[in-house]
């Protein structure tokens, strides 16, 4: 069973990076939360600066000491900042499941760079947290990310009709999931 403690481990495949997510990328990540492509897709607020952005990351490391959330920044073949992804929550009682989310900037798009960090994070999901199952929830629309969830083997199990409440009303969602039996192919 995983602890993170607040350390978020860096992970590291062929031609991406997984780190905390730092001040630093706040530009970064803001460009690429607050693009139009990107936070359609988005359960939250439309993001405006560079400092909701700090407090954004600020955020998500505080959760992540008090092991509520873990989230890390995606980093390119050069070093850049091109996305994030990681838990939203997980379960180790009893259930032994979590959620991930994951976005990537609309350039880095196409080039296999979020199959590779997703790939990473369930590795570290099922090997090192000791979960059985891993969701994802999508919003019926958002074909690219429904068809990378299932090249990484996730089903899709159903639709949760008005899911979540937004800014402009009522959403479904559709839930993934991929058990840690199912994992070999990744």
């Amino acid at each position: 069973m995983y602890v993170c403690g607040g350390d978020i481990p860096e992970l590291n495949g062929p031609r991406v990076q997984l780190r905390a997510m730092a001040r630093s990328d706040a530009q970064a990540l803001l460009e690429i939360w607050s693009d139009p492509q990107v936070a359609s897709w988005l359960n939250a607020p439309p993001m405006s600066s560079k400092e909701e952005a700090e407090e954004l990351i600020d955020l998500l490391a505080r959760w992540a000491a008090e092991e509520d959330s873990l989230r890390w920044s995606i980093l390119g073949p050069e070093g850049e900042v091109i996305g994030s992804c990681g838990y939203n929550y997980w379960q180790l009682q009893g259930a032994y499941r979590g959620e991930i989310g994951f976005e990537l900037a609309p350039a880095a798009a196409g080039r296999g760079y979020m199959r590779e960090a997703l790939g990473l994070v369930l590795e570290f999901g099922f090997g090192t947290m000791g979960l059985n199952r891993i969701e994802a929830l999508c919003h019926p629309d958002n074909l690219r990310a429904g068809r990378l969830l299932k090249r990484l083997g996730f089903r899709q199990e159903g639709l949760l009709r008005q899911y979540r409440h937004t800014a402009s009303g009522y959403q479904d969602v559709q839930i993934y999931s991929l058990l840690c039996g199912e994992a070999a192919q990744i």
